[in-house]
């Protein structure tokens, strides 16, 4: 069935969108402002949230040698302040001199971020991957402990300028954006609007949130926060073989780096039946734990989680889609049966939250 969405967001994608202006010349020239010379190839990297290009760099000019192809990240306007994102650059560096494997972006004049006609953007070292291979308990195990020496730097202090993954940020906020905005047919928006906010509901309820911020803070008995990936799914891990060198899992990027808990980097990793999950889970935090310790407290926070980003997800994509990337990308979203589905994922997800949590 084609999309079909409400008169308000039909009238969002009629405008020409700020990433109509990144032509092959904008992006060249962006790159020749930093005195990088490109060769003339150039290739779209896949991106919802911003744009990404592999420019192929003339040889003789400066990081040619070294670098002979980049990678250039075009932030989405509005976004990220220029603060969190340099937040989210500083991290990734502290990340790469600690010898965790992320990729980093450049120091080019002594400035990871740069601007260009209005664009912030930034440059990367090319490195490729494909995505692991999560039946496979010792590729978990190695990811668990990638990501334990990721928190281990991420615990040494806070975020100053990044949001946290929060009951607000994630739920309430996206939630009132979508039934203020009429982002749900009418047909459809009573059931759903019920339905998160009763999930809402549930999720104050665990014993690990607080009701203070509505989010995930530390409770009396002690659960902590750190720096995350937060965005710690199959799609944004990638792999090269064992038997080259940095072989293993890496990041590409941090964009949406948060504040939040360790937990929140595995859960996403999780799928199929309670028994494959406890499995995964199993082999997860056994790599994990030969390197950090975990809060076994924090497995509560799973199904929490998991409702959370159903409810930012939907809030995430009708909230770009003035973009022409989005509605090509997420053909089926606006219709009725897309919203009668996620209504009754979060009836299930209220289910899930009452029942035990995972165990490992």
């Amino acid at each position: 069935m084609a999309s079909i969405v409400p008169s308000t967001m039909r009238a969002m994608t009629e405008s020409t969108h700020p990433f109509a202006a990144l032509t092959p010349d904008f992006v060249m020239d962006a790159l020749a402002a930093l005195g990088l010379m490109g060769d003339g190839r150039l290739m779209t990297l896949n991106s919802y949230e911003n744009r990404v290009y592999l420019a192929h760099l003339e040889p003789g000019t400066p990081l040619a040698d070294a670098q002979p192809a980049v990678v250039l990240k075009f932030y989405r306007p509005r976004r990220w302040s220029r603060a969190q994102i340099e937040e989210e650059h500083a991290f990734a560096l502290e990340l790469a001199a600690a010898e965790v494997p992320v990729v980093a972006p450049l120091l080019i004049g002594g400035r990871t971020l740069h601007a260009h006609g209005g664009f912030l953007f930034s440059v990367t070292p090319r490195r490729g991957g494909r995505a692991p291979e999560l039946d496979d308990g010792d590729t978990l195990e190695w990811i668990g402990r990638f990501l334990a020496r990721l928190h281990t730097v991420g615990a040494r202090r806070p975020f100053a300028h990044r949001p946290a993954v929060d009951v607000h940020g994630y739920a309430i906020e996206p939630r009132q954006w979508l039934l203020a905005h009429g982002a749900l047919p009418l047909e459809a928006e009573r059931a759903w609007a019920d339905a998160s906010q009763d999930a809402i509901d549930s999720i104050a309820a665990c014993a690990q949130w607080t009701g203070a911020r509505a989010g995930i803070d530390p409770d009396p008995a002690g659960l902590a926060t750190l720096r995350l990936h937060a965005d710690c799914h199959v799609g944004n891990i990638l792999w090269t073989p064992a038997d080259r060198p940095g072989g293993g899992p890496h990041f590409v990027d941090l964009d949406d780096c948060r504040g939040g808990p360790a937990v929140q980097d595995l859960w996403m990793l999780l799928a199929g039946e309670r028994a494959e999950c406890q499995r995964q889970l199993g082999a997860l935090l056994d790599g994990y734990e030969q390197v950090r310790d975990f809060d076994r407290r924090e497995l509560a926070l799973i199904e929490p989680l998991r409702t959370l980003r159903l409810i930012h997800h939907s809030a995430w994509i009708a909230r770009r889609w003035d973009d022409p990337a989005f509605p090509a990308a997420f053909t089926g979203f606006g219709t009725p049966d897309y919203w009668r589905g996620q209504t009754q994922l979060l009836r299930e997800q209220i289910d899930a939250m009452a029942a035990p949590p995972l165990v490992a």
